[in-house]
Parts: structure tokens; C-alpha cells; sequence
């Protein structure tokens, strides 16, 4: 699944010419596993198979983690090889399938039947500079039937009691969790080497937050949550990170209809931490994405102990390792440089904006205080949201530094910094598909308002979480039957809303109508050049400018014909996902009567199929094992289940065939 995953570039030297190694095997029961059973029973399924890549605290926590993922798949493990320093410190070690390899031949009279296959399954791991355990080499295939069913026969996993799996305990009166971690490094499938992040560097903060503040009754409710959901959502996924002492410290989960809307929608990602910044009983984090309706929808969701960047950091990879390690184009997120860091570590291939809203709401908390408020705040919102080109941006906000006396302003130096980030001019090549919003006094609506605020105890929210999700799952359901069953009622004939009409959402439609009206507002396009094959137009506009008054501008727009290419300086296709009124009165102008197909975005249409169930092939299902028919037959139902509740056509159809299956069934079954 993510085979090939390189997360460090460090290269990996064998130590051999300059140690002594020392080789020995050991089989199932031995003295790993008792070392094992003195931190814990397995609580918890390993979501994702070993990576090359994965770092852990100790050799123990290697062989834990591999014992814990065999036990899932249903094979036993063994330590092949372990090597040593002259020190006789451990410096690497290779774990194997049981099957491994061939036992020696015995003389005995009733020699044992052989269980070996020379089965090539196993992971190499070694010691890195870090004092991190890393996996060096996986290699997941074996040459033999393996089944989950028989993981509770092999001596490795004796010390794993499966009546403990995935089990809550509660420490005193905190009713903390303690469920073990591994804590999995992974990035982009690019390869690209993460940066470490110091320990000490963050250590006095780091001690401050190393715990969730659970108040009583969380972690039941957190238990009987993620218990519930596993029941109902068998690809649902969670990771948890640990403190020193086995306290919960961060967590993350996601469930299936989250982890396949990301395939459809997660080009661009929000991440949402006004719970961390204005300090809610719920540390809060999380991902948002935006669907074909232009609605917002939940990519996952994280608890952090504190905003450090050590658990950003952790958060962000728990994140794309549920998503198998694909990271968005685009990520948006508050300006904090701590969020600044983690995402530089964890997407480095990833544009990182920073959400203008949220900045322009900080302006009169920062600049309420100053003597001409006013007016500087006029002069900031004419330099971020109607500056046209780079240049013009640089010398309005020089002209406002200089005048106000504002040069040694922190917050706008800050601010100035990061300009390329979160002004809109600097924007204008990067998709966003209305996920940053650019226009004045547009706000940022959370994806859970109306179910938490600032009071809202961890267990209240976990009481209304399906709530939340149902309610923006059936927003969703009745805008798609809208948009199949109801035609769009067009306000025009223009043919470019006449052809969008047949493509797209009608939410969508209703954000392109208003660039259809507006393109009766531009009353001058005039061609100021036509050297080579593109043509530079000038579109004259009147617009409302800061809410109380109006002043005409003029908009540059570049048309090739040949290659039937539209660019407007406003850059409103890039930030909405649909052409400006700029663009549509060139195309109007030179007799082009439908939008060319490049600007036809395919995630705002309504004729693409979208189904909320992880694709599942039956690639490797032995269908001999009866535990490998039951999983894959519950896979294929609830495709068939998902597309069966769309429609009271559908869903009766889909009862009629179920029916039609088990009479055939129990025919089958009564010949037998």
C-alpha cells in the first residue's frame, strides 16, 4: 500500500567491518515476548503495515509494533539477527516471519513435522544518530497462506491477550488512556526526508502540555465513541500518541466517508485551530476540505495537548498516514509559526497559505489601540484587497508605513513577511477552488459551529459529533438531488451559463451567475495590444470599494485564440474555480460561445459518480478462509448499500435484490 515510502535521506551504512556481530534466532515464546508483556497487552490494531522509514523510542517497540501488525495479518514472528558494537550495544536487528528460513534436519526417530517455508517476509531496522529505532528494509509478501484467524496459535503473540484488544484503561481519577504508540513517521510518497524536531528545543512548553486535560467521564466517552464507530465503520482509523508516563497526550481519527472524500476533494486542505487559539474546553483540530456544492467537509479530526510543534508536527503525519501518505497542493492554515514549522517538515511539496480572514479579524485587536485607527484600517484594506498586481501592493502598504509612522509595528512586520502567503496578488497562480476566501468582510464559518464553542465539555462533543456529521451529510444529499432533479432556473440565455447548466451544482451555478449579471457592469472592453498570438484587452468595471463608495478600474485580460486561453488579473478562476466577468465578456467579444474545456473544473460537476466506500479489490482473499470471505462480502455490501440509500427508486431495488439473494441462497443450500 505504501511500499517504497522514503522518509529520511540519511544513508544506511552497515556497521559490520567495525562491530562485532553477534547472531543468534530466536523462535516465538522467547525472551522478546517476555520483555513485551511487562509494558502492556496489545490495545489497539496497527492501522497501516511496516514502511521503510518508521522510527521508534527502542528495539523493544520495533519488535511490539511488528508482533502487533503479524498477529492482524495471522503469521507468527522471530528474531532473525541482531547485531552488536564492540560495546555490546545494539545497533541493528532484522525480524522474520516464523516460516522463515528451514530447520535442520533431525535423526531423531519421530522427528517433528516441518513448519518452515523459507518465507521471505520480514523488516530490517537500525539505530539511527537520533537514538531512534528506523526500518531500513521491508519486504511484506510470503510464500505461504497466511489468516488472521490462526495469529492465536503462533508462541510471539502469547503475551497478546485478544480479550484486551483495543481496551481503555483508566489511570486514577484523570481516566487517562493508555493505549501504546508507534510513533509512525511518514510524508509525501515523493520521498522527500523529514526534518527532526529537538526534543529540548521545545521542552519547557513541551512539559506543560504533556497531557490531555481529561475531565471525568472523557475517556469513557472517548472509549464508547471509537468503539461505537468501529462497529458501524470497519475502515474507521485512529492513531494516539502517548507521554512519557502512558498518558494520552494527542489523538486522531477519521472515518471512512472522511478518507474517501479526500480522494475526491483534497487538493486543497484547511486545517481549523481556532479551538487551540482562543483556548476551548476541546483542543480541537481539524481538516476541512470543500465538496462539488462548494460545502465543507471533514478530512479528520485531532485532539492536541498543546499547540507545540512537536504535536503539530506528530498531528500532521498521523493525518497523511491515514490518507496514504498523499499530501494536498494546497494547505491553509492560521499564521502561527508553529503551524508554519509543522507544515514545512510534514507537506514540504505542499503551497502553504495562510487564511486572510482570520488575519483581517486580528486587525482591530492588534492596530485598535493606534491614534488614526480608522483610517489605517481603510489604508490596510485597500492595499490587501484591491491591489491589482504585486507592485502596486508594495507601494500601497509603503505609502501607509510611512504615513502612519508604523515602520517599527511588529505585528505588520510580521505580517509584510509573510505577504506572499496570504495577500491575494501574490495568490493568483494557485488553485485554491474557493477554499481561501479574498473578499472583504467574508468570514470563515467552522465546520462544527452551532455544535461546539468555547464551554463545550470534550463529552458534550462527542455526544454531538454525529449529529454535526449527519447534518452536513444530508446538506449534501439534498443538494445533489436538487441539482439532478430540479433544473437550474437561469436568470439569462447566456450560452456560457446555458452550458455550465448542464455540467455543474447548482450552488456552484448560482456563485457563476453573478459573473454572468456582472458582465453587463463592464461597459469598455477595448484591445490595447495584438502583437504575436496573444491579445491584451483592457475590461473597465465599476466597483463598490470599501463598502461605501464606487470607482471604475480596469481589468487586464491576455487571450490567445490559438490555444484558447483566458487570463484575467483578477485572478478570479484560480480563487473561485470559475472564469471572472473580465474573462467571459473577452470570450463574449471575440464570438466564442462556450467556455473551453480547460476552464471546466471537473470537481464542481454533477455527472461524476462519487461513492463514500473505500475501493476494495479481492486481491489476495483466500477463499478457503472463512474469515477472509466474511470481511470481503461485508466490503462489497456496503458499496451496495451506499449506492441503495440514494433514492427511494434505489433503495427499493436494492431490497428487491437482496431478497432475490437469499432465495437463491437458501436454494443453494437446501440442495446440499
Amino acid at each position: 500500500m505504501m511500499d517504497g515510502v522514503s522518509l529520511n535521506t540519511d544513508p544506511v551504512v552497515d556497521d559490520d567491518a567495525d562491530a562485532d556481530a553477534d547472531e543468534f534466532e530466536i523462535e516465538g515464546d522467547c525472551g522478546m515476548a517476555k520483555c513485551i508483556s511487562q509494558s502492556g497487552v496489545i490495545q489497539g490494531e496497527n492501522p497501516l503495515p511496516p514502511v521503510v522509514g518508521m522510527e521508534f523510542d527502542s528495539y523493544e517497540d520495533v519488535y511490539y509494533f511488528y508482533n502487533c501488525y503479524a498477529k492482524e495479518q495471522g503469521f507468527g514472528v522471530r528474531v532473525s539477527n541482531t547485531w552488536y558494537r564492540k560495546t555490546k550495544e545494539r545497533y541493528r536487528g532484522k525480524l522474520s516471519c516464523s516460516s522463515a528460513g528451514f530447520k535442520k534436519k533431525s535423526e531423531a526417530n519421530r522427528p517433528r513435522p516441518e513448519t518452515r517455508t523459507g518465507c521471505p517476509a520480514m523488516i530490517k531496522f537500525r539505530l539511527m544518530e537520533n537514538k531512534r529505532w528506523r526500518i531500513i528494509e521491508v519486504e511484506l509478501d510470503h510464500n505461504h497462506l497466511i489468516s488472521a484467524v490462526s495469529g492465536k496459535f503462533y508462541k510471539s503473540h502469547k503475551q497478546l491477550r485478544i480479550g484486551t484488544k483495543r481496551a481503555l484503561h483508566l489511570d486514577s481519577a484523570e481516566e487517562v488512556q493508555k493505549v501504546r504508540l508507534f510513533r509512525t513517521v511518514v510524508i509525501d510518497v515523493e520521498g522527500n526526508g523529514s526534518v527532526e524536531v529537538s526534543s529540548g528545543e521545545f521542552r519547557s512548553s513541551h512539559n506543560q502540555t504533556s497531557q490531555l486535560r481529561l475531565k471525568d467521564g472523557d475517556a469513557e466517552a472517548i472509549h464508547n465513541y471509537f468503539s461505537h464507530l468501529q462497529l458501524i465503520d470497519p475502515n474507521f482509523f485512529y492513531v494516539v500518541d502517548l507521554n512519557e508516563k502512558g498518558c494520552l497526550r494527542n489523538l486522531f481519527w477519521s472515518n471512512t466517508r472522511s478518507r474517501v472524500a479526500y480522494g475526491y476533494f483534497g487538493d486543497v486542505v484547511a486545517v481549523d485551530t481556532i479551538c487551540l487559539t482562543d483556548k476551548y474546553q476541546v483542543p480541537l483540530v481539524s481538516f476541512i476540505g470543500v465538496n462539488h456544492h462548494g460545502q465543507s467537509v471533514l478530512l479528520g479530526c485531532g485532539l492536541l495537548a498543546g499547540d507545540t510543534i512537536e504535536a503539530c508536527t506528530w498531528l500532521f503525519r498521523a493525518w497523511l498516514t491515514c490518507m496514504l501518505g498523499r499530501p494536498p497542493q494546497v494547505i491553509i492554515t492560521d499564521q502561527c509559526r508553529t503551524l508554519q514549522a509543522a507544515v514545512a517538515d510534514v507537506f514540504p511539496r505542499a503551497f502553504h497559505c495562510l487564511c486572510l480572514p482570520r488575519i483581517m479579524q486580528k486587525v482591530p485587536e492588534k492596530l485598535g489601540g493606534l491614534y488614526e485607527y480608522e483610517s489605517i484600517r481603510v489604508a490596510l484594506n485597500n492595499a490587501v484587497y484591491y491591489s491589482l498586481r504585486p507592485e502596486e501592493f508594495e507601494a500601497t502598504w509603503e505609502d501607509m508605513i510611512h504615513h502612519y509612522g508604523l515602520r517599527n509595528h511588529v505585528w505588520l512586520q510580521m505580517l509584510y513577511e509573510d505577504r506572499r502567503q496570504w495577500v491575494p496578488v501574490y495568490l493568483k497562480e494557485i488553485f485554491l477552488a474557493g477554499m481561501l476566501l479574498t473578499r472583504p468582510n467574508e468570514v470563515v464559518e467552522s465546520f462544527f459551529d452551532g455544535y461546539l464553542d468555547k464551554h463545550t465539555s470534550l463529552k458534550e462533543f462527542l455526544d454531538k459529533y454525529d449529529q454535526a456529521l449527519q447534518a452536513n451529510h444530508q446538506l449534501e444529499v439534498l443538494a445533489d438531488m436538487e441539482s439532478r432533479n430540479s433544473g437550474f432556473m437561469l436568470q439569462s440565455r447566456c450560452y456560457f451559463e446555458l452550458q455550465l447548466a448542464k455540467l455543474y451544482t447548482n450552488n456552484i451555478l448560482r456563485k457563476f451567475e453573478r459573473e454572468v449579471e456582472g458582465m453587463y457592469s463592464c461597459f469598455c472592453t477595448r484591445q490595447i495590444n495584438g502583437e504575436g498570438e496573444v491579445i491584451t484587452y483592457m475590461v473597465r468595471e465599476q466597483i463598490e470599494v470599501d463598502g461605501n463608495r464606487r470607482e471604475c478600474r480596469d481589468f487586464e485580460v491576455l487571450y490567445n485564440a490559438t490555444e484558447m486561453e483566458v487570463l484575467c488579473v483578477c485572478g478570479l478562476f484560480n480563487f473561485r474555480g470559475y472564469l471572472c466577468r473580465h474573462a467571459l465578456s473577452v470570450l463574449h467579444q471575440n464570438g466564442i460561445e462556450e467556455i473551453p474545456p480547460q476552464y471546466v473544473v471537473s470537481q464542481w460537476r454533477k455527472d461524476i459518480k462519487r461513492s463514500y466506500v473505500l475501493n476494495h479489490s479481492n486481491g489476495g482473499i483466500d477463499i478457503n478462509n472463512p474469515v477472509h470471505r466474511y470481511d470481503h462480502l461485508y466490503k462489497c455490501i456496503m458499496q451496495v448499500v451506499e449506492e441503495g440509500r440514494k433514492s427511494e427508486v434505489r433503495y427499493k431495488d436494492t431490497v428487491q435484490a437482496l431478497d432475490q439473494i437469499l432465495r437463491k441462497l437458501n436454494l443453494v443450500e437446501g440442495r446440499l
